[in-house]
């Protein structure tokens, strides 16, 4: 028997491939016809990552709402951008008009510890959406560190964690690979 009611996927861990497995989810999606839309919390549009180019090519929508990196902008700046980053998320999930949304980073926004974010970004809300969001949609949420409250209101758990790593030679960021 077929759950009727979209589901919520989280995608957490150390890992390397949280946004890759979301990417995925959201090509097959677009192969049978669904309407994908992906919302990326904490990366900037001022660069350039891979799946926002392919996403588009593939008629999903994409838009990358965060500064980049906490540690390279001013907590009121990262602060604004996730309060910006949640008001659309919220918009979007509940307009019914996507069959996919994925909230990509969501987890490692709810776990910023440098600054406060509860009150842009309330945990209590986002669980609300979880519980309350239109039942045909499908809620994808990536990111590390996911909260157990996130956890505890999603129908699938996936961890992915990272047994070796290239950065651990010295090898950096590989564009193609990691962006």
């Amino acid at each position: 028997m077929q759950k009727k009611q979209g589901l919520t996927l989280i995608f957490t861990g150390d890992g390397k491939g949280k946004t890759t497995a979301a990417t995925g989810l959201a090509v097959r999606a677009l192969g049978h016809d669904k309407k994908v839309k992906m919302l990326q919390f904490i990366k900037s549009p001022k660069r350039p990552y891979g799946e926002r180019k392919s996403l588009l090519k593939l008629g999903a929508e994409i838009i990358q709402l965060g500064e980049g990196f906490t540690w390279t902008k001013t907590p009121e700046i990262h602060r604004e951008a996730l309060k910006k980053a949640w008001a659309l998320a919220k918009e979007t999930v509940l307009s019914g008009e996507y069959d996919v949304v994925i909230l990509d980073e969501l987890n490692n926004a709810l776990a910023i510890d440098s600054f406060p974010v509860d009150d842009v970004l309330p945990l209590e809300e986002v669980i609300e959406l979880i519980h309350n969001k239109p039942e045909h949609v499908h809620l994808v949420i990536t990111g590390r560190s996911a909260l157990q409250e996130v956890k505890d209101a999603a129908d699938l758990v996936s961890v992915i964690d990272v047994e070796k790593h290239y950065y651990d030679e010295g090898i950096p960021a590989v564009r193609g690979v990691e962006f």
